[in-house]
């Protein structure tokens, strides 16, 4: 049997992608920081689907967790086919506002541990005729993003990442596919401190995990090197390319602030 690893896979997008892959008979690896959400899907899905589900608590904050889950994986001597790239999270607010230390976990969770878990998984992904990487992005990846500065830029930097890796890596046998949802009924927002007006104005156009991740899994088996979820946030991408940069900041930061 084929397994899937996800980061981030005890709530939101990252559990809606592990159902969606045990829907399609993936055994199930996920990696969170909360062992009680990570023990509750657990169960959730073990009493759904006849799969193997196995855990691993670990904080992508700490540089020496990719080696861990690597090690973890490494040792079930399993073959894994997918590999999510879901954990990740933003600080709202002036740059100068938050510590270096808060800022470089953020850096270290979105970008680091990301590219890391791609360098080590790659041998136990590659050679087996057809392995699937899914990274998630966002869609402050469009525009530059005042009072989210470092979140955005983070996104800008896993969205041409995977771009890249795509071409790299689609002879191999390994298809890359980035996934750039937008406001999402998750958690965020609270880990964020994102502004009351933002948060009201995100309401309008959010879109729940369970659709965003059957969107997120069904590119990734197309082989898509993109996926933007949602007609908004296909046209927000679009507008923020056409608009002149310094109208699309201006409105973003108001809409921050």
């Amino acid at each position: 049997m084929s397994y899937a690893l996800i980061t981030g896979g005890s709530k939101g997008i990252g559990k809606e992608i592990a159902i969606q892959l045990a829907e399609r008979g993936y055994n199930l690896l996920l990696v969170a920081r909360n062992s009680y959400e990570l023990q509750m899907v657990k169960e959730e899905i073990q009493k759904k689907y006849s799969l193997e589900v196995d855990y691993l608590v670990a904080d992508l904050a700490d540089p020496s967790a990719v080696n861990t889950m690597y090690e973890w994986v490494l040792a079930k001597q399993i073959d894994l086919r997918i590999l999510v790239n879901n954990a990740g999270y933003g600080l709202v607010g002036e740059f100068e506002k938050y510590s270096f230390d808060e800022t470089q976990k953020m850096m270290q969770v979105n970008m680091n541990a990301l590219v890391e878990s791609c360098y080590r998984f790659y041998p136990m992904l590659s050679g087996k005729g057809q392995a699937y990487v899914l990274n998630i992005a966002s869609s402050t990846a469009y525009q530059a993003i005042p009072l989210m500065s470092v979140y955005a830029a983070s996104k800008v930097f896993v969205l041409n990442f995977s771009r890249g890796l795509f071409h790299e890596w689609k002879d191999k046998g390994i298809s890359v596919t980035s996934v750039s949802p937008g406001a999402t009924t998750t958690n965020f927002n609270e880990r964020a401190n994102l502004p009351a007006k933002a948060s009201k104005a995100a309401e309008k156009i959010t879109m729940t995990p369970a659709i965003v991740a059957k969107m997120a899994v069904d590119g990734m088996f197309a082989k898509k090197q993109e996926v933007i979820t949602g007609f908004i946030n296909k046209l927000g991408a679009f507008l923020a390319w056409l608009a002149p940069k310094s109208i699309s900041e201006k409105i973003a930061k108001g809409i921050y602030e």
